[in-house]
Parts: structure tokens; sequence; C-alpha cells
């Protein structure tokens, strides 16, 4: 697929995707998010992600200047694109086995800020702001919404996010525990990269598995949460960085992780 509306590099053991549309402040267009979902299955043999936006903002949400095909109502459009492009991009991000980066300029609105939110780690310049503009514009919530904001930040909190609809700033979104780091706007992607860079250099295989039983706890009861840890600590025990470390322990050296 040729890519129109994002971007995808590699930096090393870092792959980059920067939504690339700023005409729209990079909406999150059926198309966009096919692009998205295309460059997802390409990521090769990369060992960290960093999801950026190019231009003034991160993701505006939405692209609500969509066409909607004659005799179909506009939510029967919007459920469609849910269900054959954002939402099957989003599982594809969410089922990842490689710690993931988003680096949040501007504005992360409407479905960009969920949109963000999956990723493991979210820095946001200290310009950027949250805004889950849904009810503003009568609609109700989208790309997982639902479910990420109330197990971060609590129902109450997630109520006045979800609800009231009003801007989150990066400050507040930092001390509500939404994101990871507030930086200078003009150091945003460098921050990221460089926190990329960190985990390709780890034990992927390791980060992948604590990825994946975070993911699990949130849904499971504590009896399942202790399977899954069990499972992960076998897979984990069993890999070559594991071995790695262990030996360099022994040796008296730094491991050298190679995601194995």
């Amino acid at each position: 697929m040729a890519y129109e509306r994002v971007i995808l590099e590699f930096e090393g053991d870092v792959a980059v995707l920067t939504l690339n549309h700023p005409d729209t402040r990079n909406a999150l267009s059926w198309s966009l998010a096919s692009e998205m979902s295309d460059a997802l299955d390409k990521l090769g043999n990369a060992r960290a992600l960093v999801i950026a936006g190019a231009g003034k903002g991160f993701c505006s949400g939405g692209d609500m200047a969509s066409g909607v095909p004659q005799g179909m109502g506009f939510g029967d459009m919007i459920k469609k694109g849910l269900v054959d492009a954002i939402n099957p991009m989003l599982r594809k991000l969410a089922a990842l086995k490689i710690p993931v980066v988003a680096a949040v300029n501007g504005a992360a609105a409407g479905a960009g800020a969920p949109l963000a939110l999956h990723a493991d780690f979210v820095i946001a310049g200290e310009n950027a702001f949250f805004y889950f503009a849904f009810p503003n514009v009568g609609l109700a919530l989208d790309a997982g919404a639902s479910w990420l904001l109330p197990r971060l930040v609590g129902s109450a909190r997630a109520n006045e996010a979800l609800v009231l609809a009003e801007r989150i700033p990066a400050a507040k979104a930092l001390d509500w525990g939404m994101i990871y780091k507030v930086v200078p706007d003009e150091a945003l992607l460098a921050e990221a990269k460089a926190l990329a860079a960190r985990l390709a250099a780890g034990p992927t295989v390791s980060y992948g598995l604590i990825r994946q039983a975070v993911q699990a706890g949130w849904g499971s009861d504590y009896e399942t949460a202790l399977q899954t840890e069990e499972e992960a600590q076998r897979i984990s025990g069993n890999s070559q960085d594991c071995l790695e470390a262990v030996t360099a322990f022994l040796q008296k050296r730094a491991p050298v992780f190679r995601g194995e």
C-alpha cells in the first residue's frame, strides 16, 4: 500500500509511525486508520514503536467532513468506519509485542485522545492537550475511550473528561496519571525517540509479555492474573534475553539484549 496519510520510517531498531495529514490536523479518517493498520503489519524486526503527529497537532479525532453515502445515516456511517477501519487498527496496536511510545503535540482530540492512550508511554509537549470532545458534537465515544480512561484515572475523572468534555492540558493529564511525562514542545520528538531507543535496547520479549499481562490484568480476577504471570515468566525465563542477563550478572558485565 502506498501511504498518503501516514509515514513509516525506521531509525535503527525503532519504528516511527507519523500521522501525516496536517490539513485536517491528522484526523483519524477511515483512510488514515487503514494506512496505520497496514503500517502496523510492516514493523518487521523493530523493537519499539513511536507514534507521532505531523504539523500542529497529534490527531484531531474523527473526520467530521466525511461524506455520508446516500441512504445511510451519519451514525451508521460512523459505525461502519469503526467496524471496518478504526477498531481493527486499534486491535493490532493493542496486540503488539513491542513497547509503544506516543509523542503528543498540540491536540489529541476525539478519537485521537484514546489513540494516544493506547501507548505504553505517552509523552506530551507542554502545550499539548487531551480533549474527549464527543458529546460536544452530539456523539458518544469510541476508539476504546470507555475502556481505557476509567482504568487510568478512575470513574470520577473519566466522567469529567468524557461527559463535561473540557480540554485536559498536558500538566493536568500528568497529574491525573493519564500520561507518563511532559516535556518542552521543542524536545518532544527527541524525548520520545530516546525513550524508544532505550526500550529497543532492552529485553523486548520481557516487555511484550509485561504489556500483554498488564492488559489482561485489567480485565481479569486475581487468580487469572496470577496464572497469566506464571505463563509470562515461563516464556520470558526461557528466552535468550534472560539467559544473557543471567550470564552477564555472573560475569559482572552489562547485558546485551537482542529481543530473542
